[in-house]
């Protein structure tokens, strides 16, 4: 038992530490915006089932390839917190409180809502791309995926957990996410596997750029350049 119990500190003890104290303290008001998202979500998936809400919340935050590039940008955010009308919600509301509240209170409100979006977009630009590529291309598409509604919070909720996991070092965790994407798209090669595939491409990109920053040396007040030498001491 011991060494799955160091496994466990190693893998997740950072992340642990950081999430139980404002848990605990403050239970879901530690992450305000999640518990938020976790409403919204609802309400949309509640409204677009109603015969007077459809329309609507496809108007507002339904994207698909087909729809032209700009309206699929002012669509995208919202689109965040569309759930499929024909699954059930529970399981997205789920993961939304539960990795939107982790990530939230480790990265705070708007970097959260940032690493969300560009999961999101980079899903959503990726099947254009694919349905422009064609089916035979490698990472093509089919021209009927154009009609296709895409991923919704699926997208950002895999992108979030991939993010945080590299960021708090449980890089197995982080791995084991991504190759459960992968498996997706293998045992059932549609629309919604390769943008999740397409959204952890955009995160990774996120993390390379964090990782380049954070190695970078930091010299505030000091030009690029090699060190000055400093004087020789005196006896």
């Amino acid at each position: 038992m011991e060494r799955p119990a160091r496994w466990a500190r190693a893998e997740w003890g950072a992340l642990y530490v950081t999430v139980r104290g404002p848990l605990r303290e403050r239970r879901l008001r530690a992450a305000p915006m999640a518990a938020g998202a976790v409403c919204l979500t609802a309400l949309l998936q509640y409204a677009q089932n109603q015969p007077w809400g459809y329309r609507f919340v496809q108007d507002a935050g339904a994207v698909r390839a087909e729809d032209p590039l700009w309206q699929a940008l002012l669509r995208t955010p919202l689109s965040l917190f569309v759930p499929a009308p024909d699954l059930p919600v529970w399981g997205a509301l789920a993961q939304i409180l539960c990795v939107f509240g982790i990530a939230e209170i480790c990265l705070g409100w708007w970097r959260t809502l940032a690493v969300a979006y560009v999961a999101t977009l980079a899903g959503t630009l990726y099947a254009r791309a694919g349905i422009a590529l064609g089916p035979h291309a490698p990472f093509g598409l089919p021209a009927s995926d154009a009609r296709v509604v895409d991923t919704g919070p699926s997208a950002a909720v895999v992108g979030l957990a991939v993010y945080v996991g590299w960021r708090y070092g449980a890089y197995v965790t982080a791995g084991a996410v991504t190759a459960a994407m992968v498996v997706e798209v293998l045992l059932k090669e549609n629309l919604a596997g390769k943008e999740h595939l397409a959204a952890l491409m955009g995160v990774g990109t996120l993390c390379l750029a964090a990782a380049l920053r954070d190695r970078a040396p930091y010299r505030p007040g000091r030009p690029p350049g090699p060190s000055p030498t400093p004087p020789p001491l005196r006896p």
